[in-house]
C-alpha cells in the first residue's frame, strides 16, 4: 500500500520551496545546452509542444504527488537542488527518445508489496497518466524512436527499532509506435503484449514487468527485447542507479558517473570531480559516522538552524562525496526590496559564516570528504510562496582555511559552488550587497 511517513513530509515541505521558485514555462532544457546535433535540433522542433507537455504533466492529478526532475538519482530530501526539467530527448541504447522522468511521492512496504507489484503500482499509476498527456500534447509522428520514462520511489520497510528506506528506479522504454497504440488496447493482455517486448530495468537491472501481478515474469520466458543492434548487457545496467537500503534521510546521488540514470543525455550531464569515489564510500561514511551525526542533531542541531526532516549526511555529488546540511536561515528577506543575488551574498556572510568556527569541528572529518554541502533556506517576507534555497557546495580545504583565517570569505565562495533554487550563479560578495 501507499503509505505517508515522516520522511514525506520533510520531502513535500522541501519541493514546495523549489517549485515556488520555478516557472513551468521556463523549466525545460533548452537546445543551447545540448551538444549532439541531433537531440538538439529535436529539442528545438518540439520546444513549445515540451513546455505544453511540461504544463500538463504538472497539472495532472497523481494519486501522491509526482515531480519532475532531471536527475531521478537526486534523494528527494535534499531536492534544494532540484532540476525539475524533467523532459527532454536522450540517446539510449542508439536510439533517441523521448524521456521524461521524476519523482513518485510513494513509499510502498516492501514487506507487503513485492518488487513486481511496486512498479506496476508506478507504472499504472504515473507512466500512463502521463503517456495519456504525451498523446495529447506530442504528434504520434514525432521525429524519434521512443517514449520513455524513468520514476524514482521509495520502497520502506519497517523493522524492529527503526524503519529502513530505499529508492528504486523504474525505467521503461517502448517503441514510438508502441508508446501511442498502448493505451488504445482493449485490455491488460493487449498492453502486457507490449511491455514483453519493450526495455523495462529496475535499479539498472533488467526487469519483466507483469501488470497487476504479484511476481514479475521470467526474462527468459520472454526471450530478447529491445533494439536488435543492441541488446541489453551488464556494461548497460552498469549505467544504472544501483539499489540501494539506508536510512529514511539517505544522501543525495550524483546526476553522473557510477549511479547515473539509466536512461541519460550524457552530452547535457556535467563532468565529475573524484572519479575514484562510489556510492559505497559515501554508504561506508554514513555507517560510521552516523552516531557522531544523530548526536552533534540532537545537541546542536537547533543552535545552527540546522532543519529536522534533512538531518546531516553524506552523499556521492559529481563524483566527490560530500557532506550535506540543510539549515533554515535566520534572517528574513524581502523579495521587493532585493536580488537573488543580495539575499545569497547575505546568507553566507550574516547567516553561515559567522557559524563555521564553531561548526566545523563539531562534524566528521575524514579524507575522503571532500566538500561540505550547505543548504540554506530563505524566508521571503510579503511573498505567497515566500521560501527560496541557496546552496554552497564549499571543498573541505578551502573551509578549513577560511575558519583558519587563511583566505578571505570571496576566497572560499570564489573556490566553492553556488546555486540559487537549483541554479548555478556567479556570486561577488562585496558587489552583490
Amino acid at each position: 500500500m501507499n503509505c505517508r511517513n515522516r520522511s514525506l513530509v520533510g520531502i513535500l515541505q522541501t519541493l514546495a520551496i523549489v517549485l515556488a521558485g520555478t516557472s513551468s514555462a521556463l523549466a525545460q532544457v533548452s537546445p543551447s545546452e545540448i551538444a549532439n546535433p541531433n537531440l538538439k535540433a529535436a529539442e528545438q522542433t518540439y520546444l513549445p509542444q515540451l513546455r505544453s507537455l511540461q504544463q500538463a504533466i504538472n497539472e495532472t492529478q497523481f494519486p501522491l504527488p509526482f515531480v519532475l526532475t532531471r536527475y531521478v538519482g537526486l534523494d528527494p530530501s535534499r531536492q534544494t537542488s532540484l532540476d525539475a526539467r524533467g523532459i527532454e530527448f536522450v540517446y539510449f541504447h542508439n536510439r533517441v527518445l523521448l524521456k521524461t522522468s521524476g519523482f513518485y511521492t510513494a513509499a510502498f512496504n516492501a514487506d507487503e508489496l513485492t518488487a513486481n507489484e511496486r512498479a506496476s503500482r508506478t507504472f499504472q499509476e504515473v507512466a500512463i497518466p502521463i503517456l495519456r498527456v504525451i498523446a495529447r500534447a506530442i504528434p504520434p509522428d514525432v521525429n524519434c524512436d521512443g517514449i520513455a520514462f524513468e520514476i524514482a520511489y521509495h520502497a520502506r520497510s519497517p523493522r524492529r527499532n527503526s524503519d529502513y528506506e530505499g529508492r528504486e528506479i523504474l525505467a521503461v522504454v517502448l517503441d514510438r509506435a508502441d508508446a501511442f497504440a498502448f493505451l488504445g488496447q482493449p485490455g491488460y493482455e493487449q498492453q502486457q503484449a507490449i511491455l514483453n517486448r519493450s526495455e523495462i530495468y529496475l535499479d539498472a537491472q533488467p526487469f519483466a514487468l507483469a501488470l497487476g501481478q504479484k511476481d514479475a515474469l521470467l526474462l527468459e520466458a520472454l526471450g530478447d527485447r529491445g533494439p536488435v543492434n543492441d541488446r541489453p548487457t551488464a556494461s548497460h545496467a552498469s549505467l544504472g542507479v544501483t539499489a540501494r537500503r539506508v536510512s529514511i534521510a539517505n544522501p543525495r546521488p550524483a546526476p553522473a558517473g557510477p549511479e547515473a540514470p539509466v536512461i541519460a543525455n550524457t552530452a547535457a550531464i556535467p563532468s565529475g570531480l573524484k572519479a575514484a569515489a562510489s556510492p559505497a564510500d559515501s554508504e561506508r561514511l554514513q555507517a560510521q559516522f552516523q552516531s557522531q551525526l544523530d548526536a552533534f542533531l540532537k545537541q546542536d542541531g537547533a543552535k545552527f538552524h540546522l532543519v529536522d526532516y534533512a538531518p546531516p549526511s553524506f552523499a556521492l555529488d559529481h563524483r566527490q562525496i560530500v557532506l550535506q546540511l540543510t539549515l533554515r536561515n535566520s534572517l528574513p528577506f524581502d523579495k521587493n526590496t532585493s536580488s537573488i543575488y543580495k539575499r545569497a551574498a547575505q546568507s553566507f556572510d550574516l547567516f553561515l559564516a559567522p557559524q563555521l568556527k564553531a561548526l566545523v569541528p563539531k562534524l566528521p572529518d575524514d579524507p575522503q570528504v571532500d566538500a561540505l554541502d550547505f543548504s540554506i533556506l530563505n524566508h521571503l517576507s510579503n511573498e505567497k510562496d515566500g521560501s527560496e534555497a541557496v546552496e554552497f557546495v564549499c571543498p573541505w580545504k578551502a573551509v578549513r582555511s577560511f575558519v583558519e583565517d587563511e583566505i578571505t570569505s570571496q576566497d572560499l565562495i570564489n573556490q566553492s559552488v553556488v546555486l540559487v533554487n537549483g541554479v548555478r550563479i556567479h556570486l561577488d560578495l562585496e558587489r552583490a550587497e
